[in-house]
């Protein structure tokens, strides 16, 4: 298949019944995280057609609402899907911004080949964040730790049952307000480490962002919630129990000479925007940054002697989040910092700020949608 690339301009069809004042009011005062949309969706098209070239067209920003899809399309037999994950947030003086939007571009076309999904020029994604979010700008909260989140992905809509890579497919954008991913204040979580489950192998989709790594892990979410934890970790059982990743975010690791060390790239890892996000952040203060291989003997050993400092979660919807408690079946590592560590309270610090306006983006990370 030959892929054209085209430059596209959105049309415009307003929602004629978006939630009043008073509604959306409401549902910003406690917006959870995922529970609530705004009144748009940003929308793209593509075909391939008779002659084995691929397009992308109808570039559209609609009213929010259910997907009519064929029951033979394509994402709903064989998973060909593909999503990103990102925050737009409110500067005080009202501007609207993103974070590394480029680097979520990049991973999707990364995500989209693996796949066998068609690339979106970066063009096009930047566009249809800046049409969505300028329509919905009212519904981007302004409250500390809150923003709007965004959810592009990428869905084969082909009616097709055989085997083989769909020609149509739909590229979408959808927003939600979002608080705290785990509610209330920041505080540090327990997670669980599992010994059943493994997230993703070598050769499979692990570096993807696509929904059935998410939906292989929900097993494993469901056995941590049991133990009373936020969070399922899990390791390479191939690789001496190496520490991996957890569900939804990656793991870093302060040692008490200030080294931070987080597992390294092993080709089922997901590459994290706010795991590199930290590991410059952490370079830029004179921290040493490893990436290596931990093991989970190294973790309860490096504790306990006092060698592991702190531990701490991130990934764009929790940002990050301090690890109180490891669970194992064998008992429990606890984390070695009483709260939120320094080193991940000022990295923390550093990178909201960034991304809301108040400290200054030295890596041109921000980019402007409003």
């Amino acid at each position: 298949m030959t892929q054209i690339a085209n430059e596209l301009s959105f049309s415009l069809q307003p929602n004629e019944n978006p939630k009043s004042v008073a509604e959306r009011d409401a549902i910003l005062a406690n917006p959870g995280f995922g529970d609530y949309f705004t009144d748009h969706t940003a929308v793209v098209d593509f075909k391939v057609d008779a002659d084995g070239n691929g397009g992308w067209s109808n570039a559209r920003v609609e009213p929010y609402g259910p997907i009519a899809m064929d029951p033979a399309a394509a994402v709903l037999h064989y998973g060909q899907e593909i999503f990103e994950g990102m925050k737009a947030y409110r500067h005080a003086d009202g501007s609207i911004w993103t974070f590394r939007a480029e680097a979520n571009a990049a991973r999707l076309n990364s995500s989209a080949r693996r796949l066998a999904l068609p690339e979106l020029p970066e063009s096009t994604f930047l566009e249809s964040l800046r049409q969505l979010v300028s329509i919905d700008r009212n519904w981007v909260p302004s409250q500390d730790g809150e923003a709007l989140y965004l959810r592009p992905f990428m869905i084969a809509t082909e009616a097709f049952l055989g085997v083989r890579p769909a020609r149509e497919v739909s590229y979408r954008v959808i927003a939600s307000p979002a608080g705290n991913y785990f509610g209330g204040e920041l505080k540090p979580v327990s997670i669980w480490l599992t010994t059943t489950y493994a997230r993703a192998g070598a050769g499979g989709t692990g570096e993807a962002k696509c929904g059935g790594n998410y939906a292989a892990s929900l097993a494993a979410q469901m056995e941590a919630e049991a133990q009373g934890c936020k969070q399922v970790l899990f390791l390479d059982p191939f690789n001496d129990n190496a520490v991996e990743e957890l569900g939804g975010m990656n793991i870093f690791f302060v040692f008490k000479d200030g080294t931070l060390v987080t597992p390294e790239l092993n080709g089922h890892i997901l590459h994290g925007i706010t795991r590199s996000s930290v590991m410059q952040l952490a370079a830029d203060r004179g921290l040493k940054v490893e990436e290596r291989k931990i093991t989970i003997d190294e973790w309860r050993d490096g504790v306990a002697a006092g060698d592991i400092t702190e531990v701490f979660a991130c990934g764009t919807a929790a940002v990050i989040t301090p690890i109180g408690e490891l669970k194992t079946a064998d008992g429990v590592i606890a984390s070695p910092a009483h709260g939120i560590g320094p080193v991940t309270a000022a990295i923390r610090e550093q990178l909201l700020g960034i991304q809301t306006g108040t400290v200054e983006d030295l890596h041109g990370w921000l980019t402007r949608l409003a």
